[in-house]
């Protein structure tokens, strides 16, 4: 399976540090195998490879070397900068992580002018009706029940995604969390999990899952940070030109894995969510431009799903419904006080597109997503 970001690693890795991080079994390990033929790969979680980082014994013939999970490794950056400084990016130098890299050891002037970082993703509707020729509802229905990571998307079968998604939350919760973390009340988290998965797509109270766990709202941010940091999770802010006031209101939350998700509704909303953070990192990441994703809502409730954020401008909102192709009357709202020029409604079960007197777009949401690229509303 050729990856989106596999060309953009490739050019890129000839001049820089290559970081590249994202969920845990989402294709890094292999989309950085597949980039050359002559590769060295080593894991810091093996201690025979932890061996060869510390003495720095590998062939310099290769064509890159893989540091997987190098993040684990104390003082990681500043090792990782003194080869780059001594000895060149040649062999390239490619290092991997299942975990947000910068937020458990900061990159940092030391590395700065030295690195381009790439987040990869699981699959999306775009992603794999062009990997497997399928079309966008068998490949939505596909993330829906089995999940866009890619083993249990191309396995297809229901019993193998139930018993992987067991293992993969064990894995960084029992492993990850404990490499790099003093958390040790992993249960109260996986409870805290639990508790999120009921409220996906819904604004959500620390207070309130606080009180839940018995535990103070300061622990309850700190938990879901660090979820977010091991990309079990992301968050949702609501918009606001006042950034400030917008960290004060509740986030709302969504997972990487869409199938954890159990309502119907919730979880095309969470599908929708993933789509766009992954356009939205691509261009982080590709283009340099600064984006963010947010919802929008009003203090009398007025409310649509999603806000996408480029260099500090709205540039496109969607609301996403399950069947309802009537738009929802807050957009005219929205439209006018951000001037907003690119607006959607996404339909999962859309009998007729069309559009409206005042600009609003009704799509079929699989159709939309399978050719999506935010690329198309910026002017760059």
């Amino acid at each position: 399976m050729k990856r989106y970001l596999q060309d953009l690693v490739q050019h890129d890795s000839d001049d820089k540090v290559i970081l590249i991080s994202g969920p845990r079994q989402c294709g890094k390990t292999t989309l950085s195998k597949a980039l050359f033929k002559n590769y060295v790969y080593l894991n810091y979680d093996l201690a025979a490879d932890r061996e060869a980082i510390a003495k720095k014994h590998w062939s310099r013939e290769a064509d890159c070397i893989i540091f997987d999970e190098l993040h684990k490794m104390p003082e990681w950056k500043r090792w990782i900068k003194g080869i780059y400084d001594t000895e060149g990016n040649r062999p390239r130098l490619i290092v991997t992580g299942s975990a947000n890299m910068e937020a458990f050891a900061k990159v940092g002037d030391s590395m700065a002018g030295r690195y381009f970082q790439f987040r990869l993703h699981p699959l999306d509707i775009k992603e794999g009706v062009e990997f497997g020729h399928q079309s966008a509802d068998v490949v939505a229905n596909k993330i829906l029940t089995l999940s866009g990571f890619p083993e249990p998307f191309l396995k297809n079968t229901p019993v193998f995604y139930r018993r992987w998604r067991k293992t993969h939350l064990d894995v960084i919760l029992r492993q990850d969390f404990l490499d790099l973390t003093a958390v040790r009340s992993i249960k109260n988290i996986e409870i805290l999990i639990d508790l999120i998965t009921q409220r996906i797509a819904s604004p959500l109270s620390y207070v309130n899952l606080a009180q839940d766990l018995q535990v103070d709202a300061k622990t309850i941010k700190a938990w879901t940070l660090l979820l977010e940091n091991f990309y079990v999770l992301f968050k949702v802010t609501p918009y606001h030109h006042n950034i400030a006031r917008a960290i004060l209101k509740e986030p709302k939350f969504y997972f990487f894995d869409v199938p954890r998700v159990k309502d119907e509704g919730a979880r095309i909303e969470n599908l929708v969510a993933c789509a766009l953070l992954k356009e939205i990192h691509y261009i982080e990441d590709t283009q340099g431009l600064n984006a963010r994703l947010h919802y929008l809502r009003t203090r009398d409730n007025q409310e649509i799903d999603f806000l996408v954020v480029v260099d500090d401008k709205p540039v496109f909102c969607c609301e996403v419904k399950t069947s309802d192709t009537g738009p929802s009357k807050h957009f005219e709202f929205f439209q006018k006080a951000l001037k907003l020029k690119h607006a959607y409604q996404l339909v999962f079960n859309c009998p007729k597109e069309f559009d409206t007197a005042t600009g609003v777009h009704v799509r079929d949401l699989t159709k939309f997503l399978a050719t999506f690229s935010l690329m198309n509303y910026l002017q760059v």
